[in-house]
C-alpha cells in the first residue's frame, strides 16, 4: 500500500526583504502560523466546437496560479510583520511583490520551487479568539525549479536553482 503524504511535510517559506542601499535581499522564512496555504491553477482554456463535430473540444493554453492564505497573527514573526505591513500601507505594485519557495520535504533532494507573488490583501480581524488576516498570493513570475537546504531545523531555507 501507498504512503500518503502528510501536509506538513509541504512547507512554504516566504521571502522578507532586507535593504542594503540599493540592492535588496530576501531570508526565506517558514510560514508558521497559516492556518491555509491552498494553490489554485487557475486553467485559461480555449474552446471551440467543429462544424463538422458534435461536441466542444477544450484545451488548456496557459496557468494563472494563485494560493490562498490565512493566518493567526503573531507579534514576533518576521513574515506576519512584512504582511501585516503591506496590509497596513496598503502596498501596492512592486512593493507587494514576494518570492515564496515550496519545499517538498518528502524528496530525497529536498526539491523546490521558487516564484514571485503579489500579496493581494484582502481581509483581517475575523475571529473571536485571535486576530486573523487572509488574502491571496498570485502569480507573478516564472517557476525556478532548484533544491532547499537549511541549517536551522527548517525555520528558514536557501534555494539552489537547478
Amino acid at each position: 500500500m501507498s504512503a500518503v503524504v502528510k501536509r506538513c511535510k509541504k512547507l512554504a517559506f516566504y521571502g522578507v526583504p532586507q535593504a542594503e542601499g540599493d540592492m535588496v535581499t530576501y531570508t526565506y522564512y517558514r510560514m508558521k502560523g497559516f492556518d491555509d496555504i491552498t494553490t489554485s491553477k487557475n486553467p485559461r482554456e480555449y474552446s471551440r466546437q467543429y462544424v463538422d463535430e458534435e461536441f466542444e473540444q477544450t484545451d488548456v493554453v496557459g496557468y494563472n496560479p494563485s494560493i490562498s492564505f490565512g493566518f493567526d497573527r503573531f507579534s514576533d514573526d518576521a513574515v506576519h510583520n512584512d504582511l501585516v505591513d503591506i496590509f497596513n500601507q496598503e502596498k501596492v505594485g512592486a512593493e507587494a511583490v514576494r518570492p515564496i519557495i515550496m519545499v517538498d520535504l518528502e524528496s530525497d533532494e529536498k526539491s523546490a520551487i521558487m516564484r514571485d507573488f503579489s500579496v493581494i490583501a484582502e481581509s483581517e480581524g475575523s475571529g473571536t479568539d485571535l486576530y486573523k488576516y487572509s488574502g491571496s498570493f498570485r502569480v507573478k513570475g516564472e517557476k525556478v525549479y532548484g533544491t532547499a537546504m537549511s541549517e536551522d531545523e527548517w525555520q528558514t531555507c536557501n534555494f539552489a536553482e537547478a
